[in-house]
């Protein structure tokens, strides 16, 4: 049986019942959390949903939680930028001590054989890093260091929220995309893996979930319905806005 790979939900909780319902249609063993379930808009939503599942479910924490959980050890986040401190701030306060307690359980990655791919490393950016940033134009020079000597097939990420995939140093590599802000065609993107890789894109109501998100107290909650749902960046205006600050 395959197994499911969600990663960056974002704490969009529509998003993330489409793809659910989806994924309940499948026979799937498991379901692989690959990081950033928040910062978002419905970030208790979301993560009581994960937590509630019927399905065996492993997770594994991004550069948002560990923001998140930055802020509620009263450190301020030094990687997240200035505009988005608000959003990292109103997450934090909406969690309490036992959802701290989860998240902060959460390991780095996770490995898992999976039939037909082998040994299947899971992690959010790099397995080194959650907040290393590269796509499928990043040149492969400068990605073998990275995953060099790793004893696996295949390395899953996601991060950048654009598919992708690629070989590089020998191992397959390929990234989930994002369930809650994909970049380019609005909708959920996911991966369901076993006996090969299929990337999954999951339609749902986008107004009835912009609206829901929109009547959120989230302090971007208007900007993420606009664009984060109903009208997502390009995957070329994001390609060339990452490239200037990926891995070099």
């Amino acid at each position: 049986m395959p197994v499911a790979a969600l990663y960056d939900i974002h704490g969009n909780l529509p998003a993330l019942e489409a793809v659910l319902a989806e994924i309940q249609r499948l026979e799937v063993s498991e379901i692989v959390i690959g990081g950033d379930v928040l910062p978002g808009p419905m970030p208790n939503e979301t993560l009581s949903c994960l937590l509630s599942l019927d399905i065996p479910t492993r997770f594994i924490y991004g550069n948002g939680e560990v923001a998140v959980l930055e802020q509620r050890a009263g450190r301020c986040p030094a990687s997240v930028p200035q505009q988005y401190r608000p959003v990292i701030e109103w997450t934090a306060q909406q969690l309490s001590l036992a959802d701290e307690h989860v998240l902060a359980a959460w390991p780095k990655t996770v490995e898992i054989d999976i039939a037909g791919l082998g040994e299947v490393l899971f992690c959010h950016a790099t397995p080194r890093n959650e907040n290393e940033i590269f796509t499928r134009l990043t040149p492969e020079e400068r990605l073998s260091p990275v995953l060099a000597g790793l004893k696996v097939s295949m390395v899953v990420c996601g991060h950048t929220h654009m598919q992708f995939d690629r070989r590089i140093a020998g191992v397959r590599v390929v990234n989930a995309g994002s369930v809650g802000m994909p970049f380019g065609e609005p909708g959920g993107d996911w991966l369901l893996l076993g006996p090969d890789v299929e990337f999954r894109h999951t339609r749902y109501d986008l107004a009835k979930a912009a609206e829901r998100i929109a009547r959120t107290d989230y302090p971007q909650a208007e900007q993420f319905a606009t664009q984060n749902i109903l009208k997502p960046p390009s995957e070329a205006e994001m390609l060339e806005l990452f490239t200037r600050v990926e891995l070099k």
